[in-house]
């Protein structure tokens, strides 16, 4: 009767030691994971940047591209000249 006892008190033991590695385990993977939370807020944010940054080029040199040339009366009255002599 006293060896049931013994085993059975140790096969506890052995449960608990067990429990406490896997509770030692899960806290270590919680404290990987919070790190690793921080450091995606922090990437996340340069990203947002880097993307308004991007945005700003895109929006500058997409306007530049759409923009007309200034036009001056000159050359409409050049042109009309021209067509004028022709006649």
């Amino acid at each position: 009767m006293q060896n049931q006892f013994g085993s059975a008190t140790q096969a506890k033991d052995r449960h608990y030691m067990h429990l406490g590695n896997s509770l030692a385990r899960l806290s270590r993977s919680l404290s990987q994971t919070t790190d690793l939370c921080q450091q995606l807020t922090v990437n996340l944010d340069s990203m947002k940047v880097l993307a308004a940054n991007h945005a700003a080029q895109f929006i500058t040199v997409a306007n530049q591209l759409n923009s007309d040339p200034p036009a001056t009366g000159d050359e409409d009255d050049d042109q009309s000249g021209i067509a004028n002599d022709k006649r």
